[in-house]
């Protein structure tokens, strides 16, 4: 079985500062891979380049075995244009910390938008399948209801039901409970169990330990841009190998 995501060596900088450097990842079909660190690690950063809404500066990363970001002739990289990145990143899913749904549609619309517009279904077979989708979040009782008038559990998980409509091979989650109040996060982690038990392969920023404890099947502790540890949620939050992750944990638990 190959990677369906393949991260090599990769750097990424914003001016003098470096946002990722080295960072080697493969995450398998139907593997869920939790990522933690402090603020300022890299985590976003790795997601952001994983979707392509960052370019990379060093290494490289396939997706589903094909080269993302460029095509190489010869011995030559050169960069695909926006429309083929756009094709690239349909296999994906996002998943940001402010839910990012359009606020002057409902539920529904939301959900049918990218796969009328982008994926070209007819709307009858899109609104089907969005309904199916916010009744698999526990929302189908809100379809007709905008962004404004739901919380933001709610709003998260419409955002989860409209990137599943795009039918990806991967989710990334970035931070997906962090805007929402303590009484909400549960039934959004709720949802993303249920994903995982499915089969989907899942990249999830984090800093739900419990989650990622019970969910992940491996680990990534990030600092400083820099893949620290990576191994068994088990193992890596009861006997950390590096220092660094030591802290890390204990500064966290000392705060829950």
């Amino acid at each position: 079985m190959k990677p369906l995501v393949s991260a090599v060596r990769v750097g990424k900088s914003f001016g003098s500062v470096k946002a990722l450097e080295d960072v080697t990842l493969d995450v398998m079909p139907t593997e869920v891979v939790c990522v933690i660190g402090p603020s300022g690690s890299g985590k976003t950063t790795f997601l952001r380049c994983i979707n392509q809404l960052e370019r990379i500066d060093a290494g490289a990363i396939w997706l589903d075995g094909e080269l993302t970001g460029y095509r190489i002739v010869g011995d030559a990289l050169h960069p695909l244009s926006e429309a083929e990145i756009a094709k690239q990143r349909r296999i994906t899913g996002m998943v940001f910390q402010r839910f990012n749904l359009f606020p002057h549609m409902t539920a529904l619309q939301n959900v049918t938008e990218g796969p009328i517009q982008v994926l070209k279904k007819p709307p009858q077979e899109a609104r089907a399948s969005a309904m199916a989708l916010l009744e698999r979040v526990g929302l189908s009782h809100k379809a007709n209801v905008y962004p404004a008038e739901l919380s933001g559990g709610q709003q998260q998980r419409v955002a989860i039901a409209r990137s599943l409509a795009m039918q990806p091979k991967l989710m990334l989650f970035d931070e997906p409970t962090s805007a929402l109040d303590a009484e909400l996060v549960g039934e959004v982690l709720g949802v993303m169990r249920d994903l995982a038990q499915t089969g989907m392969t899942m990249i999830v920023v984090t800093h739900e330990l419990g989650f990622a404890r019970e969910v992940s099947d491996r680990v990534v502790f990030m600092d400083e841009g820099r893949v620290i540890e990576i191994d068994a949620p088990e193992r890596l939050m009861k006997e950390p190998r590096e220092a660094r992750t030591r802290n890390f944990l204990k500064a966290v638990l000392s705060r829950s």
